[in-house]
Formats: C-alpha cells, structure tokens, sequence
C-alpha cells in the first residue's frame, strides 16, 4: 500500500496544503537523550519546490527541534488525513534553523502568517517522500484553530517573549544549545556575550 515518490507533484501539493496539522520528529545524536514529536498548526507550513518545505517555527515551552536540527539536522514531518480519504505523508530530510538574522528567514518570513511569536523558520530540504494509506487514523472534524498561543503572545509583548526564550528557550531539556541569537541582557554585574 507504500508508495515513494520522487518530490511533491501536484496530487501530493494539494494534500499536504488542506491538513491543518502536521507532526515534527527529530533525536539528538546521543541514544540515551530524548526523542521528540510536536504537533504544528497555526497554518505555518509551506512548500517551496519539490522536495523543499518550510514551517514557521513559534515561540513554545520547548526547543528540541531547534537543538536536535543544529545538532545533527535529522528531521521528518508526518502529515495524516483526520478526515476524508485515508492518507500518511512522511517527509524525510535534513532541516535548517532560519534565524530571524538570517537573510533567508527575512526573504521567506512574508510567505506565513503574521504572528507575533515566531522564532525562526524551519527550512527542509527532503530525501524522502512517501505515503502510506493511514487506515489506521480514527477520522475527526476540524472545529477550529485555537488562539491561545497567538493571545499568550500578545501578552507578553515582544519584551516578555525576548525574555522568554533567553530564560527558557536557550536549550533543549537535555541541555543542547538553542536559542543562541537574542543578544543577553547586560547588567552591571554582567559581562555583555555576543
């Protein structure tokens, strides 16, 4: 029922552009470090050619993706039908980390929503594509998108999001450098690091 194909013709564009949620794996090198799945909503996944996609990447209690991609680039992306025909989408390659200094980031940010909380863009070059029939996937409806991410950040404020990521943001739960871009802050006992 597999099937592998060579990029993301026109069939594969169309499914991958009506889910409103995918899934993001990625490992660190070490064995004995943790494993990590997120979902991803919020409209922030693009194409951007046959075997390149990109996500917007927003400000969240966890950073394993961006320190397992910095790491060692290892990444798929799982895309599943929760409602209609049965359908997986994997996609399989290695991700970049698009800093917001980055003038890729600055060239690719006006393609996705304008949210305040994004950190940086995810940018994924695919080795593998393939599709499995899903079978297995309970059907759901979609209700709605929530707004609770987008309201927390508007909440905070771009002070309390800088914040944020410097305080909680900085590495992963098994201590892998993330967040490195934001300037730290300087106080009179502190040296400046840049």
């Amino acid at each position: 029922m597999g099937k592998v194909y060579d990029e993301i013709d026109n069939e594969l564009r169309t499914f991958i552009e009506e889910q409103r949620m995918f899934f993001v794996a990625t490992a660190p090198l070490d064995g004995t470090q943790q494993i990590n799945l997120s979902p991803k909503g919020l409209d922030s996944l693009r194409i951007l050619g046959p075997r390149e996609v990109a996500y917007l990447d927003y400000v969240g209690s966890g950073v394993e993706t961006i320190a397992h991609l910095k790491e060692n680039g290892r990444i798929v992306v799982m895309l599943c039908a929760l409602d209609g025909r049965s359908k997986v989408v994997r996609l399989h390659g290695y991700g970049d980390v698009l800093e917001p200094t980055n003038s890729e980031y600055r060239r690719l940010r006006p393609f996705f929503p304008v949210h305040p909380s994004d950190r940086a863009i995810i940018r994924i070059s695919i080795r593998r594509i393939s599709v499995s029939c899903g079978f297995g996937v309970p059907v759901y409806r979609f209700e709605r998108e929530r707004s609770e991410l987008i309201d927390w950040s508007e909440r905070k404020g771009a002070d309390g999001l800088r914040q944020y990521q410097l305080t909680r943001n900085a590495a992963s739960i098994d201590g892998l450098p993330a967040i490195t871009w934001l300037p730290q802050p300087e106080g009179p006992d502190e040296p400046s690091v840049g």
